[in-house]
């Protein structure tokens, strides 16, 4: 679990919940997962229920406590990783296209665009607004109301985004269920990340912010304020920064090297987390694109 010295105000895009709502025999199957087979139906119902209950939104892999903590539904991840287990490999097709795979592509898509070539495996939830690119959204992900994920993208399994955000193209959003503990990317409401950035490891966007195009964002990456010097929390964009990717000189025995590092070049107004021409015109200003 993750802690920020931010405004504890809990996000909209995500339910404030630290119960799972997935059935408890979840967990009574994995202690014994090593057992299971996709011989055993009534291990392969209860996990396809679990799963099911995240396809449609019922459950999440993680959502945002009030006090502004991801709290991750262990349960659900757990479901996921049963699903290998005890579903058969299927032989499906899509056109041309032929597959061999345990997860079959998902079917409900109320409110939804989805462009062709856009591809989501069953287990993840887009919610009614949304418009998918062609890219890829894996199990457990979750995709808010009024978010456009852009062309060739992809929404790792169980990454959590939030309402009203833009993915720009070739965005990857990292997957995680393996360790089974780790916390999964999440990018929180009203946040723009630019072109071909990377957000992978657990890391965290949050509400409003702006990452422009080709940032790299992990768990342990250095995020400074370019005024004061500041450095925030690690692997951690905060609330309405205007921030970019950047290097910072280390010494080491061989010599100097640049690492790389997040700037954070300003904090949005709270009626500015909407206005894309102000973005780019700030990013303009320090001679970065948007993306």
């Amino acid at each position: 679990m993750s802690t920020s010295n931010s405004s504890p105000a809990t996000a909209a895009g995500f339910a404030s919940s630290a119960a799972s709502v997935i059935d408890p025999v979840i967990d009574e199957l994995w202690e014994r997962r090593g057992d299971l087979t996709p011989d055993d139906a009534d291990a392969r119902k209860s996990v396809v229920a679990a799963v099911d209950a995240i396809d449609a939104g019922e459950a999440r892999v993680a959502t945002i406590a009030a006090d502004n903590t991801i709290v991750v539904d262990e349960r659900a991840k757990r479901a996921i990783l049963l699903s290998f287990k005890v579903l058969d490999m299927v032989e499906s097709a899509a056109g041309d296209f032929h597959y061999h795979d345990r997860m079959p592509l998902k079917t409900r898509f109320d409110g939804v665009r989805v462009v062709p070539g856009a591809i989501v495996r069953w287990g993840a939830h887009i919610a009614p607004g949304a418009i998918l690119m062609p890219s890829y959204t894996n199990i457990g992900g979750f995709v808010g109301a009024g978010t456009l994920v852009d062309t060739w993208a992809t929404v790792g399994s169980c990454a959590q985004v939030g309402e009203r955000v833009h993915l720009s193209g070739g965005v990857g959003l990292g997957g995680v269920l393996e360790p089974p503990n780790a916390v999964p990317v999440v990018v929180e409401d009203d946040a723009f990340v630019g072109s071909r950035c990377m957000v992978v490891d657990g890391a965290r966007v949050r509400r409003g912010a702006k990452l422009g195009a080709g940032a790299i964002l992990t768990a342990s990456t250095h995020v400074f304020d370019a005024t004061s010097g500041e450095e925030y929390p690690r692997g951690e964009i905060p609330e309405r920064a205007v921030a970019v990717g950047s290097t910072r000189i280390r010494t080491f025995p061989a010599g100097d090297f640049g690492m790389p590092c997040i700037v954070v070049l300003r904090t949005l107004d709270e009626g500015e987390i909407h206005d894309k021409l102000a973005l780019n015109e700030i990013l303009r200003e320090h001679g970065v694109a948007g993306g």
